[in-house]
């Protein structure tokens, strides 16, 4: 139980999520279905919150004097990706954003995705679908690197 509730902490933290909740799982032989089904939920459970109230926060924080550099690195950080997925997407904006979410490559992921979305003044319901999309297709492919990575190493034992 204790090693599941780490599996959940470890895919709400940004830029780790859930491509770092299943690496984690399997090394540690946690049982798969309930490590992935606790990982999607970790990392789905911030995005209503951030679609909703990031880019409020963010732009509030962007001028104060502690943590506006930080909150304007996020802003760009939004934004950019947001541009990246309408300039490359044109109509297929949302199969870009579950894309953008699903292939594991750093500085994507569904918190960024999530922000971009907002950024982009995208529908609610329409992108948590896809971005539930992207976090599977994530999830599906970390599961299968780490067994291979795992296997891999085992195999050489």
């Amino acid at each position: 139980m204790k090693r599941l509730l780490i599996v959940f902490l470890i895919s709400m933290v940004p830029l780790i999520e859930l491509r770092g909740a299943i690496p984690y799982a399997v090394g540690f032989g946690i049982p798969i279905l309930p490590a992935c089904i606790v990982a999607i939920l970790g990392n789905m459970l911030p995005v209503p919150f951030i679609f909703l109230f990031a880019r409020r926060l963010l732009e509030w924080g962007k001028d104060k004097k502690f943590i506006g550099p930080f909150f304007t690195w996020c802003l760009q950080k939004g934004e950019k990706g947001g541009k990246k997925l309408e300039s490359k997407a044109g109509r297929g904006l949302y199969v870009a954003l579950l894309l953008f979410v699903g292939i594991p490559v750093p500085g994507t992921g569904a918190w960024t995705g999530t922000l971009a979305a907002s950024l982009l003044d995208l529908d609610f319901k329409k992108s948590v679908l896809y971005i539930l999309g992207g976090v599977l297709l994530a999830g599906l492919i970390m599961l299968l690197a780490s067994y291979g990575v795992f296997g891999a190493i085992s195999f050489l034992k």
